[in-house]
């Protein structure tokens, strides 16, 4: 029935986790095709999510830079229209798109201390931490599970990291290693769970922590493309 409450098993509300959000906008056009077309008609809500996060994760690249902290630039619809996002809206576009076919999705961030970013980056950054670190968390059969659907397989091939994994049963977060034993992310501070991107709270700790980047004007955000950084990286060794 219209208007009805959906609650889980254990008496939680999952409406807010299937209603279009600002930024989770399963409303939007783009993302009602590209859900559609990439959960595929068959199977369970399972199968769909799985074939939702290898078709993000994969089909848009991953690139930190020109992060745009605007009601535009985190929309998960705007990965579509980029061809490439961050961890954020990367995220922000896996939930959407659950939405879309009738499965509730929620987003998660924690702190991460990333020890594989490119040296510019962390230049720019002026810290190895990266706040509010993205990720979807998706309901299915009867459980909330994470999904992280960001680094895309040719970037992990550069970075030496092990490409991340979804079955829909097992949380698919960072390793805490890469393929030759280095550190590679570490989980720090976990900032709890939302229906929707809190951009203004996002937009004053990003501003704290990084007032190198995020303390200039919108249109003097540093441009750049991690993939190619850490290449180039690789061959200067």
């Amino acid at each position: 029935m219209a208007g009805a409450e959906i609650a889980a098993d254990d008496g939680e509300d999952l409406t807010p986790y299937l209603k279009p959000g600002v930024y989770v906008d399963s409303d939007h056009p783009d993302v009602i095709a590209f859900a559609k077309q990439a959960a595929g008609t068959d199977g369970s809500d399972l199968e769909k999510a799985v074939r939702i996060f290898y078709a993000i994760r994969d089909g848009f690249r991953y690139n930190p830079y020109g992060v745009d902290l605007t009601e535009d630039g985190i929309k998960g619809s705007g990965v579509i229209a980029r061809n490439h996002g961050f961890c954020i809206t990367k995220s922000a576009l896996m939930a959407a798109c659950c939405r879309v076919v009738g499965i509730p999705a929620r987003l998660g961030y924690a702190d991460v201390r990333n020890h594989l970013a490119s040296k510019r980056m962390l230049e720019l950054q002026g810290t190895d931490l990266f706040v509010f670190h993205g990720f979807a968390e998706i309901y299915l059969e009867g459980k909330w599970v994470k999904a992280t659907p960001v680094f895309n397989l040719s970037l992990c091939d550069k970075f030496g990291v092990l490409p991340l994994e979804f079955d829909g049963r097992n949380d698919s977060v960072f390793h805490p290693f890469d393929k030759a034993g280095n550190k590679h992310m570490e989980y720090v501070r976990d900032r709890g769970f939302y229906a929707d991107v809190p951009l203004a709270e996002m937009r004053q700790v990003f501003q704290e922590v990084y007032p190198q980047m995020y303390g200039r004007p919108a249109g003097e955000m540093p441009e750049g493309d991690m993939e190619k950084e850490l290449e180039a990286e690789r061959q200067a060794k």
